[in-house]
């Protein structure tokens, strides 16, 4: 005999733990101080010549590279060829609407939904207190406490 659908969720409604339980634990253990002296430790060492510290930095900074380099062969048929992968990925979509204007007539109305979403995180986002980097001691091999001092002079 089957049993009766109920719902359409399964499962029980018992909470559990998820990702986002331990993040706003996280989130509020580590102040911005607390994280600001891990990066300046880990810039210290990275200039040292720690390769986990300048890994770390580096994978933030930069990131890590979303597609492979293409072999050298394929650079050479290529160059052979006169194409120019990247410029061709820059102009297909433009090709596109072009060829197919039917699928791009609500292209300007999705860019006004994008537009109206941006300007609404911002007003709701906190704005930071100085847009300016404050003042660390080491940044010039001078105290923090001399910069204000030399620059009422």
């Amino acid at each position: 005999m089957a049993r009766a659908k109920q719902g359409l969720i399964r499962g029980s409604g018992a909470h559990r733990r998820t990702e986002s339980d331990y993040m706003g634990v996280l989130l509020d253990t580590v102040t911005l101080d607390d994280w600001r002296d891990v990066v300046a430790g880990t810039l210290q060492l990275a200039k040292q010549g720690d390769p986990a510290a300048r890994a770390w930095l580096a994978q933030y900074l930069v990131g890590k590279p979303e597609t492979k380099a293409p072999t050298p062969l394929t650079v050479v048929v290529n160059q052979w060829a006169g194409r120019d992968p990247v410029a061709e990925k820059l102009a297909r979509p433009l090709i596109n609407r072009e060829k197919f204007p039917d699928l791009h007539e609500n292209d300007d109305w999705e860019e006004s939904i994008q537009s109206a979403i941006a300007a609404e995180l911002a007003k709701k986002l906190p704005v930071p207190q100085s847009a300016e980097k404050p003042a660390t001691a080491g940044d010039s091999g001078e105290s923090a406490a001399v910069i204000p001092m030399q620059l009422a002079k």
